[in-house]
Formats: C-alpha cells, structure tokens, sequence
C-alpha cells in the first residue's frame, strides 16, 4: 500500500498543526509522499502566508523596500521551526535568497509559490525526509497548461529514487525557466500529479472539514457527510458551487482509478469522503448532495416553428459566441428556447445579443430576466429511484417556491433548477429536509 498525502494550510499553519500532521504521517507508514501547502490562518483576523508574500511582489514590484515584510514572514516561519524544536535547521539562507530575487526582478509566482517551497523544507526536516523541489519535477508548456507527459516521466523517475519525500504543492517550473502556479488551491492539483507518478494506492486530502458535505453548512445546519461520492457527481457539484478540493485535482487520479480520501487533520479519526469513479457502496440517500449559485440571466427566445427549422439553435448560440459569453444551460420546447449565462458576463453585452439573435435566428420575441438562482440536486441514486423529481417539486410547492426553471439530463444523475435569488436558501433548505431529514425520521 502507498498513499500520497496532502496537508492545507490550515493544517500547516502552526507548530502544534505540524504536529498533529507528523502524528498522521507517523500512524500509517504507506504515507510516503507529503504535499504541504503554505501556512493558513492561525486564527480568523491572521493573513495567510501567500497573501503576505504577494503584498511583498506588489512593494517590490514599486521599487520599495521590503526588508520589514520579509521579517514578518520569516518570523511566522521561525516561530515555527522553534515550536517544533528543529534545533539545527534554518532558513536563513533561503529568505536571503528569495529576498533578492525580489528585489532585483519581482515575479509574481515566484513570489506566490515562496511559501509552500520554505514550508515543504520544514516539513522535509521534521520528517526527516528527502525534500523535492517541485520546480524540479513538474513542468508547464508554453501555454502555461501543465505538461503532462514531461512531468509524469521526470517526477516517475524521481520518486523512484526515493522512497519517502517531501513535495510542494502549488507550483512548478514554466516553460521560460522561471517558476510558474497553479491556480490558488493548487496544491490540490499537486497532489493528484504525485499520486500518478507514484502510482499511489491512496491519494488522501487532509483539510479542516472531514469531508463533503450534502449542502453548505453556512444555509443548512451541521448537514449531514457525503461518505462516497463519485467523480461525476464531484463535478456537477463542483461546477454548481460546492468547493472542498481543487476540481482540476480529480483528473489525473481518474486516469489511473486512484481514490481520492478527503479527511480532517483536526478530527484524523473520522473516515472523511470517499471520491471513486464508481462503487456498489449502499448510499443512505437517494441525493448525494445539494448546490447551486446565485446571479444568473435568462434569454428567453421564442419563434413559431423552431423545431423544424435546421440550425435554428447554432444561429442563436453564435450570437453568444460572438459576444465571447459562455452559456451555463440551455432547456428547450418546441416554439421556445432559454439560454442561461452568468448575470456578470452578460449584462454589458446583453443589447448587442439580443440584436445579434434578431440578425441571426429571426425570432418573434426575445425575453431577458435577471435575478435567477441555479440548485443542482445531484446523485446517483436518483437513477433507480422513483419520483425524485415529484418529491423535488412538491417539497419546493410546499415552501410556497416558484420554479423558474427545469433542466435535466438524459443521465438521471443531476436535475437543475431555477429559483429567484431570494428563494435559495429556502429552496435549498427545503430540498435537504425532504431528502436527508424526512429520509431519517423514517
């Protein structure tokens, strides 16, 4: 057995979180590969060491001296390093080092990935650990996209060669020679890369929360744990808003059946959620889980006889398209049709699209309404159990809800909704209770 393991910042963000992340580390000895990431919070007023630094790149960057807020940062580290008593280990040299390069030419991602490369060099010597910088095995090309191929083979290779080792999240190597990020939450993604060089049994995600969760617990109370979840459903509740890992991170675990364990570093004895591309696992619930997002636009268009005029839908989708607006969904009738695109992105364009749909498509009428909320109800369950969808509207009904909207794939894995921004809440709270709370008092 061989996992790879993933520690936050929150996890990371203090002497006594490294200690209970050695104490994982140490209670399961196929733990052989870390990715830490930079020190989180250490309370809720702290600053995140990432934020620190990148307020360095912005001084640097205006050629003013950043020798106190270097300080700052070093301090967060030393204390640290003396809280885990690393009595011959420094990084002294290292915020040298790093201190001029920003001084002399100031790049933002350099700057950015500082603070998981200082962290990965602690975690390394508290382990006592081979220590790998990422922006030796992991590579991005021209386009600034992960090179795949490059960095499986070079990281392969590397992590052969060492049986326990220390691997920063969130960074590599970009194709111009300097160090290139991820997007924020990119250690996630890091993990994932090791997980599939190493060919990893595990790939577990230790965070602050012990696992997903059937809905956002800031809507409804201490929601009920997600134990298994499949990387379909991820991505639709992923895509609808729902955001305990890094979406990118899934697919390169995916490609080699890896399961991914999210788990909690403050609670390391509760089993967490499960993330598999498929499982007999029995579900306690026909829902997995429950999402959604706020502020999106409908383009209602009708036009007698659209369903027998050929390419009726490309015309209307290229008035988008030339207006450079993604659409989010797009339910259909037989004389109408509804475009659903974020209320930010099109609002500005919104009279140039409607007159590129006249230009193009010809319809008799274009309706525009704003203010609209989407909820995924997302699970595989849903599939071979009968009147979801009833259950669904009637608990909504019930909650004096209007939908607004209905879109449902043939998959039977999601149904998504439209409800008016003031009802998301509610309707989310009202779906929960018909499928979690109703499912257990019976």
């Amino acid at each position: 057995m061989k996992k790879v393991v993933k520690f936050g910042g929150s996890s990371l963000a203090s002497a006594e979180q490294f200690k209970k992340v050695g104490a994982i580390i140490s209670a399961d000895e196929s733990r052989v590969y870390v990715v830490p990431s930079a020190p989180g919070k250490r309370f809720p007023e702290d600053t995140k060491v990432t934020d620190m630094l990148l307020h360095v790149y912005e001084t640097a960057k205006a050629g003013e001296d950043i020798t106190e807020e270097m300080k700052a940062i070093k301090a967060r580290y030393d204390e640290i390093i003396t809280g885990l008593a690393l009595k011959d280990f420094s990084l002294d040299k290292d915020f040298e080092e790093i201190t001029k390069k920003l001084v002399e030419n100031p790049q933002v991602d350099y700057a950015a990935s500082r603070g998981e490369f200082l962290n990965g060099k602690i975690m390394a010597a508290y382990l006592g650990v081979e220590f790998i910088d990422a922006a030796e095995v992991i590579f991005f090309n021209a386009e600034g996209n992960l090179n795949s191929y490059k960095t499986e083979k070079v990281l392969s290779e590397r992590l052969s060669k060492a049986p326990r080792a220390v691997v920063p999240g969130f960074y590599g190597l970009g194709k111009d020679g300097n160090v290139k990020t991820f997007s924020r939450g990119g250690s996630d993604v890091t993990g994932s890369i090791v997980a599939q060089a190493s060919q990893a049994d595990v790939y577990e995600n230790w965070t602050d929360v012990s696992g997903f969760l059937v809905a956002d617990p800031r809507i409804v109370p201490n929601p009920k744990p997600i134990k298994y979840i499949t990387y379909r459903e991820l991505r639709e509740l992923s895509y609808m808003g729902a955001s305990v890992l890094h979406e990118d991170a899934i697919f390169p675990v995916r490609n080699c059946g890896i399961p991914i364990n999210i788990r909690n570093t403050n609670v390391p004895e509760d089993p967490g959620t499960w993330i598999v591309e498929s499982t007999c696992q029995k579900q306690d619930y026909v829902v997995t889980g429950i999402a959604g997002k706020k502020d999106f636009c409908t383009i209602f268009i009708s036009k007698a006889m659209m369903n027998s005029e050929i390419g009726f839908g490309r015309k209307v989708l290229q008035a988008f398209e030339e207006n450079e607006i993604s659409f989010e969904h797009m339910p259909s009738g037989i004389d109408t049709m509804t475009i659903v695109v974020h209320e930010d992105e099109f609002m500005h364009k919104e009279q140039r699209v409607v007159s590129a749909i006249h230009r193009l498509a010809k319809p008799d009428s274009v309706e525009i309404e704003s203010g609209l909320a989407l909820i995924a109800v997302v699970g595989r369950g849903m599939k071979s159990a009968s009147g979801t969808a009833g259950k669904l509207f009637s608990a909504l009904a019930k909650d004096g809800i209007n939908i607004k909207m209905i879109d449902q794939g043939s998959s039977e894995l999601n149904i998504i909704i439209g409800v008016r921004n003031k009802d998301f809440e509610p309707a989310i709270r009202a779906i929960y209770d018909t499928f979690i709370v109703d499912k257990k008092k019976n």
